[in-house]
């Protein structure tokens, strides 16, 4: 079996109003991302998501499709979908980082080789190892403390039993929303925040014992962005857990975090980490470690969302229950993209057992935003 060409869609998806986010890296009341069909010679097709945000990754919608179509697609075309680690090879061997648009052509594979299969992509990776249905916390954005509590109550009565709150602004805004928060949810459910590097060691040191009497379960991303000397000060200081998200984006990253012993665990998924293969290589050495991982998002669509549960229910190490992950993006838009989206009742999300990742796209409907070469 040969990948003969691929195809590239932009549509632009709004989000909920109450699901608008807030943070540290700005602010977004809709999404554009990429998705992308690859064709091969025998008649299969795979299905790939591309999860772009600029201030994250640096890729955008067009560059994406343009890196597709002129770069990495005419590099892995011939080659065989189901030697998913060749074609990681050759894309890196040609681009560098890009880590999204890798990944939604890799995700593709995974998708073809599990349809050729007969299986689910998680029997690919090892087997379900938990149940294909996952409980999730919710992401609270930088709101002001009316707002935060007005919806957190909501949330509460949705059933979610762990809130993260977004932080990273002004000191005293955040302390202020975070209080807020604890105030509504009780000291029974857990409590994260996430300040998404827009804090400096000082900063969040300060800001955590404020908070002290909050008890903060876990703190993501308290510093900037690969500064492991300082999250190593706030997580020794402070004695918080501390969860590294937005700066491990490879293999070497995880391979700093661990040896700088700055966190308590590690925030993977396909997107950020190129695919599914290697994000799966980091939860392992994770695990070599005795260093925990939990699922991050980008408030994907059903595409990325379901190679992101594959990856979960296939790895002990993704410990989900012990550190809720998001599995919920398809959650925060007003439309869907598939024809048999994820079933998401508040918390919980469940994966579908077809093979291949289980999703089919809704290509009719999204035939206005197809982008050629």
């Amino acid at each position: 079996m040969q990948i003969t060409s691929v195809e590239t869609y932009a549509p632009r998806l709004s989000m909920k109003p109450e699901c608008c986010m807030v943070s540290a890296l700005g602010s977004s009341s809709d999404n554009r991302f990429v998705l992308v069909r690859l064709l091969t010679d025998s008649g299969y097709e795979g299905v790939g998501e591309a999860s772009v945000t600029v201030r994250w990754s640096g890729e955008i919608a067009d560059n994406v499709c343009c890196l597709i179509h002129q770069v990495l697609g005419p590099a892995i075309q011939g080659m065989d979908p189901n030697d998913i680690e060749a074609i990681d090879q050759r894309m890196d061997a040609i681009c560098a980082d890009n880590w999204f648009a890798k990944s939604a052509l890799e995700m593709a594979c995974w998708d073809i080789r599990g349809k050729q299969a007969g299986v689910p992509v998680y029997e690919l990776l090892g087997g379900a190892v938990r149940p294909l249905t996952i409980r999730s916390r919710f992401s609270l954005g930088a709101y002001d403390v009316p707002r935060a509590q007005q919806r957190v109550a909501e949330l509460v009565d949705m059933g979610f039993d762990t809130i993260k709150v977004k932080v990273g602004g002004r000191p005293e805004d955040d302390v202020a929303r975070v209080r807020a928060v604890r105030e509504v949810i009780g000291m029974e459910r857990s409590l994260v925040i996430d300040a998404n590097c827009g804090w400096d060691p000082d900063t969040a040191i300060s800001c955590l014992h404020q908070l002290a009497d909050c008890r903060i379960d876990l703190a993501e991303q308290p510093t900037p962005k690969r500064d492991y000397e300082g999250m190593a000060r706030v997580r020794r200081e402070t004695g918080v857990r501390i969860l590294a998200d937005d700066t491990c984006f490879d293999l070497v990253d995880a391979q700093e975090l661990i040896r700088s012993e700055c966190c308590d665990a590690i925030s993977v998924y396909p997107g950020k980490n190129g695919g599914i293969r290697k994000a799966a290589e980091i939860v392992d050495l994770a695990a070599d470690h005795g260093i925990a991982c939990s699922i991050g998002s980008n408030l994907e669509w059903d595409v990325a969302t379901a190679a992101m549960g594959h990856l979960i229910v296939s790895r002990e190490n993704m410990q989900v229950e012990k550190y809720p992950g998001d599995l919920l993006g398809p959650y925060y838009y007003q439309q869907r993209i598939v024809t048999n989206p994820l079933e998401i009742q508040g918390p919980l999300t469940t994966l579908h057992e077809q093979p291949g990742l289980g999703i089919e796209v809704a290509w009719s409907e999204l035939a206005d935003s197809r982008v050629d070469g």
